[in-house]
């Protein structure tokens, strides 16, 4: 296990084709094999791997998107200092997608001309692009909105829901949409139907959820253990229980990660530790044991053997599962 100390909070971790990478608040992007690029002049908001697998995509409280790769760093978007509050990849269509207040801009990886903007009434919290990278979907107070990510002029789809929606993916399938929520739940819509799927019942605010199994599965945060939802059969969660792995008393989970294309998930806790499971195998293992600050960040790598994580007070690992 590789252990690191920053000066700066993680506020993402990631896995291109180079290894793990941490993007901290201080700006800077460090990369596994020890490179660091000072990308933003504030702190790093949001990551994202770039389409091609190579390096990472980060918007920031300078107002600025960039491209990082260890020795390059390419500025994408400037948003003037408003801050970019989320940001999407697809590698199947290469676009990049990021939000800055109630505006959704949508760039293509390979041709630098392209540009979509999408204004919606309230702010954007969160994006996601469907599994073909085709249509974009954008989370916002009120339920989230769909759109055609290459169209300029188009009124947007859009799934309707009470409150605040701080976060959204779309299922591997495109079946579903899901959104995490300001108060304790996720909500979800079938796109067929738009028919809801409520999905609650949670002690904390779920701040990470992730797809895994193939999409069968989606773990999410904010319980004593990972809560696994399953999205099988046409109507995925519908009137299905949820199931819990990793319960522990006093402990909150506050980050999943997991490898889409295999069974792995990994857990950060409250109070520091990190452990992984398979949930059809029998166990937790702890790849961070001993207690300390909240988990901040953490990341799985594509084949479920590696995983990244960081705190709140700067500490950060990487291990081999």
């Amino acid at each position: 296990m590789t252990q690191l100390s920053f000066d700066a909070q993680p506020t993402a971790a990631l896995f291109d084709a180079s290894g793990a990478v941490l993007a901290l608040g201080d700006g800077s992007i460090r990369f596994e094999d020890g490179s660091v690029v000072e990308a933003h002049g504030g702190a790093v908001l949001c990551a994202v791997r770039h389409p091609s697998g190579e390096g990472v995509i980060t918007g920031g409280d300078d107002g600025r998107l960039v491209w990082s790769r260890p020795d390059e760093v390419a500025p994408l978007a400037d948003t003037k200092g408003r801050w970019i509050d989320s940001v999407a990849a697809s590698p199947a269509s290469g676009l990049v997608a990021y939000s800055a207040g109630k505006v959704a801009t949508v760039l293509d990886s390979s041709d630098a001309a392209f540009r979509r903007e999408f204004t919606h009434e309230r702010t954007v919290s969160g994006l996601s692009f469907d599994p073909k990278g085709r249509r974009l979907v954008a989370s916002t107070y009120g339920g989230a909105a769909l759109w055609y990510a290459r169209i300029a002029d188009q009124q947007p789809a859009l799934l309707k829901w009470a409150g605040s929606h701080t976060g959204v993916a779309v299922s591997p399938d495109g079946a579903f949409v899901v959104t995490t929520m300001q108060d304790n739940q996720l909500h979800g819509w079938r796109l067929k139907d738009q028919r809801n799927l409520r999905m609650g019942g949670y002690p904390a605010k779920i701040r990470s959820f992730a797809f895994l199994s193939g999409g069968k599965l989606l773990a999410t945060a904010g319980a004593s253990g990972v809560v696994m939802w399953p999205f099988t059969g046409s109507d995925g969660p519908m009137g299905k229980e949820a199931s819990e792995i990793g319960f522990e008393e006093g402990a909150v989970v506050v980050h999943v990660a997991a490898a889409l294309k295999h069974g792995r998930v990994a857990a950060g806790l409250n109070d520091g530790r990190v452990w992984w499971a398979d949930p059809a195998g029998q166990g937790l293992a702890f790849v961070k044991a001993e207690r300390g600050a909240p988990i901040c960040a953490l990341a799985m790598s594509d084949d479920g053997q590696r995983l990244a994580w960081g705190d709140e007070d700067g500490q950060a690992g990487i291990a081999d599962l």
